[in-house]
């Protein structure tokens, strides 16, 4: 570790330069080596309970005193199960195959020489987040798999919880005889930490935020460094003419209800003419009788008067909410292609689905749609790197450039090429 630093830009730089400086021992880690780390912190995890439970406490305490709502206490508390779940993710991710080093494509030119391109880690790795103590374990453990330093920030919320599990992460790195800077938490909840750490171009090679819209927007209006990042959940299910009604209306509840807040969760209800007439009024009476409030275009609201369902007239500006409530926007179109253009143009690329049983229609839609995530039949909440079976992610990207969609193992490497040669020249 570094001196002891006199200010606050000393600190950041500090911790940037140690990262850049543990990523390459990292980045050279056997398999074997990052899977042993791996397991001894998932055992480890299993054994702090009281640990990490009096550093909970202390942020619960405040947050209480902040007057923080239920949902933020709920989402911010470490109870003996959500150990539990750590561990266990962490194992998971110690079991997925290994993405360093693997070959994603060989060139044979006319020279002779002989090019492979090979996943290599992107190096140092700064991950910025909100609420959730968890995302300091799951992006370590993801991050030290794929072979790169991290540099995390968490919430002022979860200040205790997350030093006391990065002080974990640590021990164990160093008890595997790694550096324990392969993993580092900024100190701090001092707001101007992150602006220093957005300027460490030279040592920090990637930014990954994990929060609210305003944290996203300060993070790229002030990064010198890539980011990877997405700003709104603006999910639409689409009730096509040939929907399953039946179908239609269970993924409809559950896209909505399941978990409300989070940005996988529709926010819009985009229906065929055809299906809406017939099964609509089935299909939002179930959401109503959910606690779902509805807000519906003209014609949408006439047919959910005619039923007595209740619903307010949507305004322009509902199309493009993110509303991470039990709100929903209902939109009827004419066909498949209106449903397109109402995705691409309030959708904000993250996750939309089509209900159809016809194959010809749902082929196109996946094709049409512009989002990093697109669904036939099945729910948008499957928007998660654990659900996708990559053990869990660092976020999800509606990028087009270098990640899309939930960021796991293979989205946290870069490739090179190395070339073999028999001692060919240029001519």
């Amino acid at each position: 570790m570094f001196e002891k630093p006199e200010s606050l830009e000393e600190l950041v730089v500090g911790i940037a330069k140690t990262a850049r400086d543990a990523s390459h021992d990292i980045a050279l880690a056997t398999t074997d080596k990052k899977n042993a780390v791996l397991l001894r912190l998932a055992d480890r995890l299993d054994r702090s309970e009281q640990e990490l439970t009096v550093a909970n406490e202390k942020d619960l305490e405040l947050g209480k005193e902040q007057e923080l709502s239920g949902a933020l206490l709920d989402r911010l508390a470490l109870t003996k199960s959500r150990i539990s779940a750590m561990a266990e993710g962490v194992r998971q991710v110690a079991s997925l195959p290994d993405p360093v080093g693997s070959e994603i494509g060989r060139l044979q030119p006319k020279s002779g020489i002989d090019i492979r391109k090979i996943r290599v880690p992107i190096g140092v790795v700064g991950i910025i987040y909100e609420s959730r103590p968890n995302v300091t374990v799951d992006c370590a453990a993801l991050c030290l798999k794929s072979g790169n330093a991290c540099i995390l920030r968490g919430g002022r919320e979860a200040f205790h919880s997350n030093q006391a599990l990065a002080k974990i992460v640590r021990e164990t790195l160093e008890e595997e005889g790694l550096s324990p800077d392969i993993v580092q938490l900024i100190p701090t909840t001092d707001r101007a930490a992150l602006g220093v750490l957005l300027k460490q171009d030279d040592n920090v090679h990637c930014i990954v935020p994990r929060g609210g819209e305003g944290l996203i927007r300060y993070v790229v209006e002030n990064s010198h460094i890539p980011v990877i990042k997405h700003f709104e959940g603006i999910c639409n299910l689409y009730l096509d003419s040939e929907a399953d009604p039946s179908m239609a209306e269970a993924i409809a509840l559950n896209a909505k209800c399941q978990r409300p807040g989070v940005c996988n969760a529709i926010e819009n209800l985009v229906v065929h003419r055809e299906f809406a007439q017939e099964h609509l009024q089935k299909v939002s009476q179930s959401l109503a009788e959910a606690g779902v409030s509805l807000r519906a275009d003209p014609e949408a609201l006439q047919l959910l008067s005619s039923a007595n369902v209740p619903a307010t007239a949507a305004s322009e500006e509902d199309w493009s909410t993110e509303y991470l409530d039990l709100i929903l926007s209902i939109r009827i179109v004419a066909d498949a292609e209106e449903a397109v253009r109402f995705i691409n143009q309030y959708g904000s690329q993250h996750s939309d689905s089509i209900i159809t049983e016809n194959e010809k229609t749902a082929r196109w839609f996946l094709r049409a749609v512009d989002s990093s995530t697109v669904y036939w039949n099945a729910s948008t909440r499957f928007t998660d790197g654990f659900e996708f079976g990559l053990g869990a992610e660092v976020g999800i990207s509606t990028d087009r450039l270098h990640a899309r969609g939930p960021m796991g193992l293979q989205e946290l490497c870069t490739y090179k090429y190395e070339i073999f040669g028999k001692g060919e020249i240029r001519t």
